[in-house]
């Protein structure tokens, strides 16, 4: 297996326990010579390089562009240049916008609040584009909330269930900005890797696009109840006004990925929670 640790989205790919199994490579997924080099003798590519933040992008709108749109477009043409069968596409939620329609379904019509959720959405139709015009085999996966074990917590830009364990570890209050009634569909990341596993065979999943959720949506208010009960501990947040960008409710319709992909979102969130609070308490 080949992996591309992409500079422009600030990840890194963890291959401690890997074995030598894999060749890392470094660079920018919008660097030509380098995705032809990654692209060679592959058969399947999972795209998960982005800057996945909605503040960040406000903050920094051509970059957000750059490594999500522009950076999906290389990657689709090396992969066509290349002979890959099928691209795997990490999407996003955020395509949805503030629509007030519970719960998401694929075909409804999208409404984007930040350059973000645009980078990303463009990345969607340029894989329907390579689907159709081009023939190459490419899957949409519609990330919620992806939460889990390893996710840094130190990030102004990090997900709400790191930031909130990790401050309740160090005995300091979470932050919650707006009145934590906002809830969000929490996908465990081993529903995310099922989702993925699965779109990279499944028969009739080129050109499509699929929710990968739990179709159950908690509040913010309700996280932080059950990471004080997971910890043992009493926990109050303290609230800051809301974040342009941010939406208010998120839940998912994941019919389809069950028809066509078989998926299962085998996780449940709490369970998710616990594996993440107890990987982090060890970290602690």
């Amino acid at each position: 297996m080949r992996v591309v640790d992409d500079f422009s989205s600030g990840s890194r790919a963890n291959i401690a326990d890997l074995d030598g199994r894999i060749e890392l490579l470094e660079g920018d997924i919008r660097d030509e010579a380098l995705m032809d080099r990654a692209c060679t003798g592959v058969e399947v590519i999972f795209h998960e390089a982005a800057i996945p933040s909605v503040p960040r992008s406000l903050a920094a709108p051509v970059a957000s562009h750059g490594a999500n749109a522009t950076g999906t477009l290389m990657v689709l043409e090396a992969a066509r240049r290349n002979g890959v069968r099928r691209v795997v596409y990490a999407g996003s939620s955020s395509v949805y916008g503030e629509t007030p329609t519970l719960p998401k379904v694929e075909t409804m019509p999208t409404a984007p609040l930040s350059p973000y959720a645009v980078s990303k959405l463009t990345g969607e139709l340029y894989c329907q584009v390579y689907a159709r015009t081009f023939k190459l085999q490419t899957a949409v996966l519609r990330y919620f909330n992806v939460f889990g074990p390893r996710q840094d917590p130190m990030s102004q830009y990090a997900a709400v269930i790191p930031r909130f364990v990790t401050a309740a570890l160090q005995g300091q209050s979470p932050t919650i900005y707006g009145d934590g009634t906002q809830s969000r569909d929490f996908c465990f990341i081993d529903n995310v890797i099922e989702a993925n596993l699965l779109a990279a065979d499944a028969q009739d999943a080129s050109g499509r696009v699929f929710n990968v959720a739990c179709a159950a949506a908690t509040s913010l208010n309700d996280v932080i109840g059950l990471v004080a009960r997971g910890l043992g501990m009493k926990l109050e947040a303290k609230y800051e006004p809301p974040r342009v960008g941010d939406i208010k409710h998120s839940l998912a319709d994941i019919s389809l990925a069950r028809k066509y992909l078989g998926y299962t979102a085998a996780v449940p969130f709490a369970q998710g929670l616990e594996r993440t609070i107890a990987w982090y308490r060890q970290k602690a």
